[in-house]
C-alpha cells in the first residue's frame, strides 16, 4: 500500500521562499544521520534515536523504490543543502498519523520552515484519507505546542514519562509530553460516550476535554 498524493500535499503548503520539501532518497541518508545529531543533539537518546540508525532508514522508510512502508520522512532544503526534516508513521488499521519527529537547522529557525514542516502533517494525513493525526510535544521546549494550538489542534491529554530527553548536562530523564490531535473526519462519525459508561474521574476528565460530548 503506497502513500498516495504525498506530493501533492506537500504542494499544497506554501513553504519559505528559497526552500523546498521533498522525500528523502537513500543517497541523503548518511548526510540526514550527520545533520541531525547537530540540529537535535537530544535525538541520542529515547524514541526518536532510531533515526540515527541507517538500518532503521533502509528497513522502515519509505523510498520510490520501496513504496510499502509506513514511516516517510521529508527534508527541507535550500538549494542542495539539507536543513530540516520531518517524519509520520500511518497505522493503516485505525487510519492515523502520528507525527515521529521535526528537527530545523538553528540557522534556519526564524524562516518560517518549522511552521511549514509543522503543517505539512495535517495536509499530508488528509491527502492519504487519515481519520485522526497526532503528535506529542515535549515540555521542555514551547514551540510545538505553540504551532499546534496556533493551527487548532486539540490537546487532549498530558503523557508522564513515555519518552527519554538528553539534558544539556549529559543527563538523561523521561519527560512529560503533551498530546495534541486533529480529527479529520466529520463529529457525526464520533461514537460518543454514555454517561452510564464512564466512572466519576474519566467523566469529569471527559468534559474538560469535549464539554457536551457525552450522552446522558
Amino acid at each position: 500500500m503506497s502513500w498516495p498524493n504525498v506530493q501533492d500535499a506537500i504542494d499544497s503548503v506554501v513553504q519559505p521562499a528559497g526552500y523546498r520539501c521533498e522525500l528523502l532518497r537513500r543517497s541523503e541518508i548518511a548526510p540526514l544521520i550527520a545533520a541531525l545529531a547537530t540540529w537535535f543533539p537530544g535525538i541520542a537518546v529515547g524514541t526518536a534515536s532510531c533515526y540515527l540508525r541507517e538500518t532503521f532508514y533502509s528497513d522502515k522508510v519509505l523510498f520510490e523504490d520501496a513504496t510499502d512502508r509506513d514511516i516517510i520522512v521529508l527534508v527541507a532544503k535550500t538549494g542542495n543543502d539539507l536543513v530540516g526534516m520531518v517524519s509520520y508513521e500511518r497505522d493503516r488499521d485505525c487510519a492515523v498519523l502520528y507525527g515521529r519527529v521535526v528537527a530545523v537547522s538553528q540557522q534556519h529557525r526564524r524562516s518560517g520552515l518549522g511552521e511549514t514542516l509543522a503543517l505539512l502533517q495535517e495536509a499530508v494525513a488528509r491527502a492519504i484519507g487519515m481519520g485522526m493525526t497526532y503528535v506529542l510535544a515535549t515540555l521542555s521546549s514551547p514551540y510545538i505546542q505553540l504551532m499546534a494550538e496556533k493551527h487548532g489542534w486539540h490537546l487532549f491529554g498530558i503523557v508522564p514519562g513515555f519518552d527519554r530527553e538528553l539534558l544539556t548536562s549529559g543527563e538523561v530523564k523521561r519527560v512529560y509530553e503533551a498530546v495534541y490531535c486533529k480529527v479529520l473526519v466529520p463529529d457525526e462519525e464520533l461514537l460518543r460516550p454514555r454517561a452510564e459508561n464512564l466512572t466519576a474521574k474519566t467523566r469529569a476528565l471527559f468534559d474538560l476535554l469535549f464539554p457536551g460530548k457525552v450522552v446522558e
